[in-house]
């Protein structure tokens, strides 16, 4: 009875770990993080109407987002292009095609496309119901 309960604890253990999708699904890690790109500890904040929003966000070549900060954790990935950001008081970072980042928090920041063409961000805000996306 006790190796039954073991060989049944092994192959619950072995679904869990291995085989959470079919076979045929790969999962592919984009980002794995618990501080945002300039070292700050990621914090889920309390909010009484939660919201997840993800953007498709295109920057055209020469232009910038504007100096603005997220009270928020945002996390992207960079599809096509690159991307410097500025970060008020510390340096410039810079993420390129395939790259993927956490945005920081409550620092002010601006990104601005240096290249010739479109940058295209995929973001995702864990923001709150009704409110902005990011402060000015």
């Amino acid at each position: 009875m006790k190796r039954l309960l073991i060989i049944i604890a092994f192959a619950g253990a072995y679904h869990f770990l291995f085989a959470q999708y079919d076979s045929g699904i790969k999962l592919e890690p984009l980002l794995k993080t618990d501080t945002t790109s300039i070292g700050q500890k990621i914090q889920y904040p309390t909010f009484a109407n939660a919201e997840v929003s993800i953007y498709k966000i295109t920057i055209p070549a020469g232009t910038s987002t504007g100096w603005h900060y997220h009270t928020f954790p945002v996390f992207a990935y960079v599809e096509k292009g690159s991307l410097t950001v500025e970060v008020k008081n510390h340096k410039t970072l810079t993420f390129t095609q395939g790259q993927s980042f956490s945005e920081v928090i409550n620092v002010l920041h601006n990104g601005t496309n240096h290249g010739t063409e479109d940058v295209v961000l995929f973001a995702v805000f864990l923001g709150e119901k009704g409110k902005p996306l990011s402060v000015h």
